[in-house]
């Protein structure tokens, strides 16, 4: 009998718990749609639960009393509000509006496959960037922003005139693809000096793919793409400004201006102005650390409201750069002259970018681009003068086919006019401009095979006028868990590209080397396969943790290297007698906790080499020059959101990499040493849109030593004794054989600087 008393007993406890405990209910959206996988959680207790595919979250048994409800996402600000559970509030219904920070869950990708898809669902891993992510290392052009991305790194080709391109997963800047709106208007010529220039106040997001992506956008794509995708004027500010200035007298400005053009069309003007003249030689080797540069670019864009929201849109972008480097006592009349060495360049560029959807049931659209660069450049005594004209249109047909097939049809035009005042665009001495027309169609269908299986095929035949039939498949597989917070996604394609010369390698332009071709140059082939697999945790006190890890492989056949060690004075180009390889693993961690703190790290381990033959039919194995086996990225943002001050800490470590050595006598180090570029800034924010910002840039006052420059006293070679064979003869003014050459470059010649800046955005 006792045992049923204590029965009752305990079951009237845990009745009358029972009876002591009530339910929350919500649903949470953000700009009208609702956001998946929110943590709903209430602060310093168990209770937490995560939204569903219609935003709705549900928390029960919760114990009466009054809690602090945190609805969190990566990507977007906490929403915190005050709930009581009681007897006269037993279930609370409520309905929260998101404030969207930055994209990361919610967002919409279109890079991967060429048409908007959630992020999630995209069988191609895709990286997004939004302002957010740069605004926390703050810098004047794109190129530089990319430094805090794991797996590229903005890669300088030469000390003097610090220009460079960008490299993927230690792929070279060639076979990287930037575009602005999916349209490739950034190649040859402009992949070295047009990566400048874009106002950050345009940019809405960068979407970065890892890999080949020739199947949908032919040449150039081969080891990934970076697309830039500049706002809509309809979701962008009405004003924005961003001024910044540091101790080293650079200054630079961002400004737009989004305005009307008649009833139904709306505008985005942007401006970026960059200005630095103030030489400096901190290493003291006579030269200047870094480039002065007096650059402009001027952006518009519109927008056309259309039946049934087709789209509709142009813009245009103008850039000037006056650039220069060199001797310390360089003066603009010592252009050309061997009495005062300098890399002087102007450039002149101009873009259209434009896309219209037809006005039929059907979604077929055509987007175009056309641009035009012109350079002006004497590196030394070296004149160099090019052109480049590129024209680019393609229709594309989206097409729901049932239920499980999304396909994707196209057709493209391409066309390339170069030439150049090098050997590159001669022939027999007589000028032989360089004019390609490059047809295309392509094709790929997204297969849904079940709710957490999909298939994508891809497939796309081209026709170079000059190198002929050019076929690259694709196949990629996503896996999803049932709960959505496990992906596997795995890609497997084929990537091609023709050379540039120009864009092969800066150093080529010097002055210090003649270019020399061993045999006409051969598309390169690439086959590429990834392995990427996301995971994602949700914990109940309003925390997030993601890990993103990828392991890539890619085999590449006629790789087209520059040879800079057979002879110091020239770089030889010839398509490689063997194969080449890289390889490696890549890991991003994302944190997201409750009380602020965001944290963002990623690190890849890498090998890039070619098997080369040596004339024997063995296959000797060389390291890839310029190009580290490991680096690492972080960014680590605390907010203090009671007085709207923030702090950001961002820096990357690079390991060693193989350098051009000049030759066995060369005394400079074969290898560079380990290195790190970190950054410290304070924001403060003020309710009515203004932000003042600022901090120190290279806190390590890490640089180079200062003989990165060969012979940075004697630049024209004029105490330099050449044998009747054209090789350096050691001597008692020139024991190591040395030329002068600034190709020995790795990391920026900038030291610590403070910054400072203030930046406004004006809604309606």
């Amino acid at each position: 009998m006792k045992k049923i008393y204590l029965l009752l007993a305990l079951a009237l406890v845990q009745f009358y718990a029972f009876a002591q405990t009530g339910s929350i209910r919500g649903t949470v959206t953000v700009k009208g749609k609702p956001l998946e996988f929110a943590t709903a959680a209430l602060k310093g207790t168990q209770y937490g639960t995560t939204t569903n595919e219609q935003g709705v979250f549900e928390i029960k048994n919760i114990k009466y009393g009054t809690y602090q409800l945190i609805i969190s996402a990566i990507g977007y600000r906490n929403i915190t509000k005050s709930v009581t559970v009681s007897e006269a509030k037993f279930f609370q219904e409520l309905t929260l509006q998101g404030e969207e920070l930055e994209n990361s869950l919610a967002e919409v990708v279109v890079t991967g496959t060429m048409k908007e898809v959630s992020k999630l669902e995209s069988a191609v891993p895709v990286e997004i960037y939004t302002p957010v992510f740069f605004k926390r290392n703050p810098v004047p052009n794109l190129f530089e922003s990319l430094q805090n991305i794991n797996g590229i790194r903005p890669q300088l080709n030469c000390n003097v005139c610090n220009t460079g391109d960008i490299h993927i997963n230690g792929l070279e800047g060639p076979y990287t693809m930037i575009m602005i709106d999916g349209m490739p208007i950034v190649s040859g010529l402009s992949t070295v000096y047009g990566l400048s220039g874009i106002p950050s106040a345009l940019i809405e997001r960068v979407e970065v793919v890892k890999g080949p992506a020739s199947t949908l956008y032919g040449s150039e794509a081969v080891g990934g793409l970076i697309n830039v995708i500049t706002k809509k004027p309809s979701s962008a500010p009405l004003v924005s400004a961003d001024v910044m200035g540091t101790s080293w007298s650079e200054f630079n400005t961002d400004l737009g201006v989004k305005y009307k053009v008649g009833e139904k069309a709306q505008s985005l003007f942007g401006l970026n102005y960059f200005n630095f003249q103030r030489p400096i030689d901190k290493n003291g080797d006579g030269f200047t650390d870094i480039t002065l540069q007096n650059r402009i670019s001027l952006f518009n864009k519109i927008s056309f409201d259309r039946k049934d929201n087709r789209v509709f849109s142009i813009g245009g972008r103008y850039v000037y750069e006056n650039r220069w480097g060199g001797q310390m006592q360089w003066t603009p009349k010592d252009r050309g002259s061997n009495e005062v060495y300098a890399e002087s360049i102007y450039t002149k560029r101009w873009e259209v970018i434009g896309a219209y959807q037809l006005p039929i049931r059907e979604k077929i659209t055509f987007q175009f681009s056309a641009n035009g660069h012109n350079q002006d450049s004497y590196y030394g005594t070296t004149p160099f003068a090019a052109q480049q004209y590129i024209g680019f249109g393609q229709f594309t047909w989206d097409k729901k086919i049932a239920e499980k097939h999304d396909l994707l049809v196209g057709t493209a035009l391409r066309y390339t006019y170069y030439d150049d005042s090098t050997p590159a665009t001669s022939l027999d001495n007589v000028n032989a401009p360089s004019k390609v027309v490059l047809p295309g169609i392509f094709a790929q269908d997204e297969i849904s095979l079940s709710a957490n299986h999909k298939l994508l095929l891809g497939l796309r035949y081209d026709y170079n006028s000059i190198h002929g039939s050019i076929l690259t498949p694709r196949l990629n597989y996503k896996w999803t868990s049932a709960d959505k917070k496990n992906v596997l996604r795995a890609s497997f394609g084929n990537g091609y590209r023709v050379a540039n010369v120009f864009t092969e390698d800066h150093a080529a332009l010097t002055g210090a080397r003649k270019v020399e071709f061993t045999e006409e140059l051969k598309p390169e082939r690439s086959w590429n396969g990834n392995l990427n697999y996301v995971r994602k945790f949700f914990l109940s006190n309003g925390s997030f943790v993601g890990l993103d890890a990828t392991a890539f492989y890619t085999f590449f056949n006629n790789r087209i290297i520059p040879d800079y060690l057979t002879d110091p004075n020239k770089i030889i180009y010839s398509n490689l007698a063997g194969n080449a390889v890289s390889k490696g693993i890549s890991l991003n961690i994302d944190f997201s906790l409750a009380n602020g703190l965001k944290v963002m790290t990623g690190a890849t381990a890498m090998d890039v080499f070619q098997r080369e033959d040596d004339g024997a039919g063995n296959l000797v194995k060389m390291t890839q020059l310029l190009t580290e086996k490991f680096t690492g990225v972080w960014s680590v943002s605390y907010s203090f959101q009671q007085i709207g001050l923030s702090v950001d800490y961002t820096g990357n470590l690079y390991g060693p990499m193989k350098l051009p050595v000049l030759g066995p006598l060369d005394p400079r180090p074969e290898y560079s040493p380990w290195w790190s570029i970190q950054n410290i800034q304070l924001t403060k924010k003020f309710n009515n849109g203004l932000e003042i910002y600022g901090g120190v840039k290279n806190l390590l006052n890490f640089t180079p030593t200062k003989d990165a420059i060969a012979r940075a006293f004697d630049p024209f070679d004029k105490g330099v004794t050449f044998d009747d064979n054209g090789q350096v003869v050691p001597t008692p003014n020139n024991p190591y054989a040395l030329t002068f050459d600034p190709s020995y470059v790795y990391a920026p010649n900038q030291g610590i600087r403070a910054f400072a800046g203030v930046r406004y955005n004006l809604f309606k």
